[in-house]
């Protein structure tokens, strides 16, 4: 399928990798489809770009790569929308924010993708361990790795 996007012009992306929110993600009910695009080689981030719109996308990454015992606290019910019976066939993931040199995670809205069928729902949770900015990882400022001291 090709879809059209504003970051990277017009892309071939195999429906293996088309993820579909039936309910949308929060501020975006509309936005459905969406593809799960790579965003390097042995990268952990990952696009989530919309089909039907160029502009929306999300970096997106597994929050586990970077708070190892962050789970999910949530009830099979809650997820019977995307059919997922077993939490082992899931991937979960979280938006990225970049403020500063600083990488965020909202892990409070984790997204979890049933892996069988690629539906996905995005959960608000009130635990209040986590928030919606919670600190990933802090990236080189591109300025400063040019200078020499």
């Amino acid at each position: 399928m090709i879809i059209e996007t504003s970051r990277f012009g017009l892309l071939d992306v195999n429906a293996e990798r088309l993820i579909t929110f039936n309910e949308g993600i929060l501020g975006f009910p509309m936005q459905k489809e969406y593809a799960l695009v790579q965003t390097g080689e042995g990268s952990g981030f990952y696009w989530l770009q919309s089909v039907c719109t160029r502009d929306l996308a999300f970096v997106v990454c597994d929050p586990r790569l970077f708070v190892g015992d962050y789970q999910v606290p949530v009830k099979l019910e809650e997820l019977e929308s995307i059919e997922l019976r077993d939490v082992r066939d899931s991937q979960v993931f979280v938006i990225v924010n970049k403020t500063g040199d600083l990488l965020t995670g909202n892990l409070q809205g984790p997204l979890v993708v049933n892996v069988n069928n690629r539906h996905a729902r995005q959960l608000v949770l009130s635990d209040k361990r986590f928030s919606t900015r919670h600190p990933l990882m802090r990236v080189p400022n591109r300025m400063a790795m040019g200078k020499t001291a």
